[in-house]
């Protein structure tokens, strides 16, 4: 291992192919999930396309630069930003998000919550946010990369799992359902455990960081030392061009939090990540079923008691 490039039988890993360019559903939430991190100029285009997809569909590359103030390269790099390969495959999905918008289909709505809110407007809030980050999060999850992901942890010699604060909940989550299947999984929120435990993973063992802000160095580094010893590794972000991503074999996008006064970005970040663990957890069941089930049950049965229900043994 040398220079962070993982070698296996001699030879570099080579490094998953690049996604499919976003369907044209997925462009919205791909907007949101990249304008943080775009330079304004940048914000500005992908801003207008994604709030007239059939306006912008119909402009030139040229066109588009006037429309925003700024210019054709600018244009051409939020478009491949955003995952297509050049502006006139951009074109193509604004064009398809604009018919599938005149169908008849009710935009989504988002809206912040004021101090001086109804309880039962706090609920109906909370509810569409909820709803947006899911509708989000699915439609710019990358399935290939999520598939890669679960043939790993299903035939993984153990998985480790790093999080910190709302992600750490997560983290305990994800390694809360492997354990049910029979699978050795382990989270760690402590950074100093995180790491002395990373030094002993290799090659079949599995390593996912969980965060956010795709910055976290508590989760970066205990992740960077586990893809150096030669564990497939895979960060789960709202970032995906995060720092973390340098150091990951497989990255889950989660959608951008909306974060207001009365609602932490934590709180729909979480959201985001816990449906990435569900798609992860069930993808592993299926894969390991004929073990996962019998494991299932047992946990159920040895549980039931617990609950109020099932018999205790004599």
């Amino acid at each position: 291992m040398t220079d962070g490039v993982k070698e296996t039988a001699g030879a570099p890993s080579a490094r998953p192919a690049p996604p499919a360019p976003p369907a044209p559903a997925a462009l919205a939430a791909k907007v949101r999930t990249l304008a943080p991190s775009m330079t304004r100029s940048m914000q500005r285009v992908a801003e207008a396309v994604a709030r007239d997809p059939a306006g912008c569909a119909a402009l030139t590359v040229t066109g588009l630069a006037e429309l925003t103030g700024t210019s054709e390269a600018t244009v051409v790099r939020t478009a491949r930003l955003l995952g297509y390969p050049g502006y006139r495959d951009l074109r193509l999905a604004l064009a398809g998000l604009a018919a599938a918008q005149q169908s008849g289909r009710a935009p989504a709505i988002t809206t912040d919550i004021a101090v001086d809110d109804p309880i039962a407007d706090v609920v109906a809030k909370l509810a569409l946010d909820e709803q947006q980050t899911l509708a989000d999060t699915a439609a710019g999850l990358d399935t290939a990369q999520l598939g890669a992901a679960v043939t790993a942890l299903a035939a993984a010699r153990r998985t480790d799992v790093y999080g910190i604060g709302a992600s750490g909940l997560v983290a305990q989550d994800l390694t809360q359902k492997l354990l049910r299947i029979g699978l050795i999984a382990h989270a760690h929120s402590d950074p100093h455990l995180a790491v002395t435990n990373a030094v002993q993973l290799r090659a079949g063992d599995v390593a996912v960081a969980i965060t956010h802000s795709g910055s976290t160095g508590d989760v970066i580094e205990p992740l960077r030392v586990a893809f150096e010893r030669g564990a497939t590794t895979v960060a789960v972000t709202g970032r995906p061009d995060g720092p973390v991503t340098q150091y990951a074999d497989h990255v889950l996008t989660t959608s951008t939090a909306r974060e207001s006064e009365l609602r932490p970005a934590a709180m729909s970040s979480r959201t985001g990540q816990l449906l990435v663990v569900d798609c992860l957890f069930v993808g592993v069941a299926q894969r390991t079923y004929e073990a996962a089930g019998p494991a299932l049950s047992a946990s159920y049965e040895a549980l039931a008691h617990r609950h109020g229900s099932g018999r205790r043994r004599a």
